[in-house]
Order: C-alpha cells, then sequence, then structure tokens
C-alpha cells in the first residue's frame, strides 16, 4: 500500500467531534482526580461528606448506584436503633455504604456501629470497611464474620436465580439469626425476583415486598422492588 503523502487524506474530526472529544476526556480527568482526593481523604479517615460521583458505574458489572435520596432511606433504616455493638454488612450495595459514613460522619448518630462493605470492585478498598467479595464465592469471607451481623443490606448484581441464590447464601453466613427479631435484612432487587426473594430463600427471616420505591441515580430500566423483613416508618409490607 503506497504511503499517504497527502495530509488532506489523512481524516479529520469535525469541531463538534474535537469538542465533544475534549469533554469526554475533561470529565474522566475529574473524575480521576476526585478519585485521587476521595483516596487521600479515606486513608487519613475523613469524615466529610462523601459521594458516588468519583466511582463512575459500569454498567457491564451491572453497577447501578442508588439515588442519594433512596440510599440514604436505606441507610436510615440500618441505623435505626443501633448502638455501638450493632454490626451492619453492606453487600454490594457501595450507595448504602456512602450514606452511612456520611450519617455517622453528621452527627446525627452518636453510636457507632461496625460496618462492613462487602464489595466486588477493588476501587472501594479506598475504604478501611472493604472486604473483597464475589458472590460465586459465597461463603469465602473471613472466619470471624460468620453469624455476627444485625443488619444487612444486599443487591444482588445480576438477575438470574443462580447469583440471587449465592448472595442469599451470603446473607444468612453473616447474620446472627434468621428471624426477624433478631436480624434487619433488606434486599434491593428486580420484580421479577419476588416470589424467589419472598419465599425460597429469605422466606423464613420474614422477608416480604415493602411498597417503598427504589430509585436510581441514573434511571434503571427493569422493574425494581424493595424486600424487608420489618416494616418502618418509610415503608409496609405490600399486601398479597
Amino acid at each position: 500500500m503506497a504511503p499517504i503523502e497527502d495530509d488532506d487524506e489523512i481524516p479529520q474530526l469535525s469541531g463538534s467531534a474535537l469538542d465533544a472529544l475534549k469533554e469526554f476526556y475533561g470529565e474522566r480527568d475529574a473524575r480521576q482526580k476526585q478519585f485521587e482526593n476521595l483516596k487521600g481523604q479515606a486513608e487519613d479517615d475523613f469524615e466529610g461528606k462523601l459521594s458516588m460521583d468519583a466511582f463512575t458505574e459500569d454498567w457491564n458489572a451491572s453497577q447501578f448506584w442508588y439515588s442519594d435520596e433512596t440510599a440514604t432511606v436505606l441507610a436510615r433504616q440500618l441505623l435505626e436503633g443501633a448502638t455501638d455493638d450493632t454490626k451492619i454488612a453492606v453487600v454490594s450495595a457501595p450507595s448504602a455504604f456512602i450514606q452511612l459514613k456520611n450519617l455517622l460522619a453528621s452527627g446525627e448518630y452518636k453510636c457507632r456501629p461496625e460496618i462492613k462493605l462487602l464489595e466486588y470492585d477493588e476501587r472501594f478498598a479506598v475504604f478501611k470497611e472493604f472486604v473483597q467479595y464475589d458472590f460465586e464465592k459465597a461463603i469465602q469471607l473471613p472466619a470471624e464474620m460468620k453469624g455476627s451481623f444485625d443488619r444487612i443490606i444486599c443487591d444482588p448484581p445480576f438477575l438470574s436465580e443462580d447469583c440471587q441464590t449465592k448472595a442469599a447464601l451470603t446473607v444468612r453466613w453473616l447474620a446472627k439469626s434468621w428471624t426477624p427479631d433478631d436480624v434487619r435484612i433488606i434486599v434491593c432487587t428486580g420484580e421479577r425476583m419476588e416470589s424467589l426473594i419472598t419465599t425460597k430463600l429469605y422466606g423464613k427471616a420474614g422477608t416480604k415486598t415493602v411498597d417503598y420505591e427504589i430509585k436510581h441515580a441514573k434511571g434503571l430500566s427493569n422493574e425494581f422492588r424493595c424486600y424487608a423483613n420489618f416494616e418502618c416508618s418509610e415503608w409496609k409490607w405490600v399486601q398479597s
């Protein structure tokens, strides 16, 4: 193939394409700077206002962050009645974890419960509460975590029976008990998982569909539901 000698034959980007490219790289660099700042703050045990903005969603990994409002509502239910001895596990729901951190840093809550974030995405390892988690290895977790958590929220990454079942195995392994009197359970997942969640996987723990509407920061095409084994000021069980 003959070399291209005429510059006019080299493909050129239009002005609008160049502007879009510059905007893309500008946003990418801004997010990277945000993340580096957050990493530095976390390493210093920073307790200021945290945001999910630094953690871009990877839809291929089925990452869909809750809106701040939803994440805060869920976090409040995990903190309701908590004490210094309470242990809270956040399984594949990092946006709820971020709001837990924010609420505890706000001074509104005097308790200091132990929190663990079980998450596959290693970006969240900037937080000391991070525990590497892969639902395919449902109970390959630190032994001391077994049967020790009073409050658990789980948002399985995929709408498949296999993923939901393995995530439920993790929740059962983590739970101090499997009765609503001793453990608060919140599961956020698709509507089509309802029967599996409320009967086969979490039925014995008293988990039912609630009327609270989960909202995502960037929307979600799938019908999404919240399931819990308790009622509260934010939701009631849906009567079947």
